[in-house]
């Protein structure tokens, strides 16, 4: 089969591998759409802590189950299929006292821009869904960054009328602004791309800020809150140390920031400990993903309360794969979906 291949930072090869044999409990999926996503850009750019190389790319996804492992009874071949490409362990100490996406034996399947993909009996078992008829296979391909959004979204605690920063207009940024619009919060939007900016208001933002054509980002967003106070939720969607920074400014007196963005391996912030012990401020990294926000994307996109038509900018054969992480790091799109040629 055809499969792109991570074997340095900027070196991604579309090549012939061996299709994989599948064990018990195991899928065998026909991929018909892989999504891209930061993940795979910033992979593609500097590599990964978890890739080994030569390591296959891509973890959005969504096909046809084409050979079903011994012991699988929830799937068939010919099933309509897409889910996370992790699981936990269900048995580790974070897994016991719910946090799951801290699992010590976290599962994570990377391998999506291919053409067939060998699904791990874990991720069959917990996070993969049929899908419906109506819903189609870019749309499904969304379920593993939706639900890191989602998680992020339960972490932060929104409430109806809130006031939430996002800072950061990439696709999980844009799926943070949708959710939180969904929860009934007045959304503000920080970027630097107008094309991201204007997907962002057509998703519900209130209000959306081109930082590159302002002195002071921060603010420009605390000036749109009453008394210039600041946000109740600030959330940080692009991972850079200073937009780390930026953010937990943007905050009001016992504000929550959520710093979702990962930043580059040995990176570090700096931020004014007054502020954060006289402000009361809550702090939070939110990393990942669990089964639970897993399901929650999966029905929000089934139900049609998120649709792929405001990320999936466009389609993109799998030899053209290394160009679409290209155009897609350039904010010249919000996703492409990758699909076999």
């Amino acid at each position: 089969m055809k499969a792109a291949v991570f074997y340095a930072p900027g070196d991604v090869r579309v090549e012939n591998i061996d299709i994989p044999k599948i064990g018990p409990g195991e899928l065998l999926v026909q991929i018909k759409a892989a999504t891209t996503c930061g993940t795979d850009v910033k992979a593609y750019r500097r590599g990964h802590r978890l890739f080994h190389p030569p390591t296959p790319l891509g973890h959005e996804w969504a096909g046809v189950v084409v050979q079903v492992g011994e012991g699988v009874t929830r799937f068939r071949v010919g099933d309509r299929v897409a889910g996370a490409n992790s699981a936990p362990c269900g048995r580790c100490y974070y897994c016991k006292v719910g946090q799951p996406q801290l699992c010590d034996d976290l599962l994570i399947m990377f391998g999506s821009f291919a053409e067939y993909l060998q699904v791990p009996a874990r991720i069959v078992e917990v996070n993969t869904f049929k899908l419906p008829d109506h819903l189609s296979f870019a749309a499904a391909a969304m379920i593993e960054p939706l639900a890191c959004a989602v998680n992020g979204i339960m972490e932060s605690g929104i409430r109806l009328g809130d006031t939430v920063a996002v800072n950061g207009a990439g696709p999980i940024g844009l799926y943070f602004v949708r959710l939180a619009a969904l929860r009934g919060a007045r959304v503000i939007v920080t970027d630097l791309s107008d094309m991201r900016l204007e997907v962002a208001a057509s998703l519900g933002a209130a209000e959306v800020i081109n930082v590159s054509r302002l002195p002071d980002a921060v603010r420009a967003v605390r000036d749109l809150t009453e008394d210039g106070r600041g946000v109740d939720v600030a959330i940080e969607a692009v991972g850079l140390p200073d937009t780390w920074e930026k953010t937990i400014l943007m905050a009001r007196k016992g504000g929550t920031v959520n710093l979702f963005g990962g930043p580059k391996e040995g990176t570090t912030f700096t931020t004014p400990t007054g502020l954060v012990h006289y402000n009361q401020l809550t702090l939070k990294g939110v990393f990942h993903l669990t089964p639970d926000t897993a399901r929650m994307a999966f029905d929000l996109l089934a139900n049609g309360q998120v649709s792929e038509r405001p990320f999936i900018s466009g389609v993109q054969p799998l030899s053209q794969v290394v160009e679409a992480l290209e155009a897609h790091a350039r904010q010249e799109v919000v996703k492409y979906a990758i699909v076999p040629d």
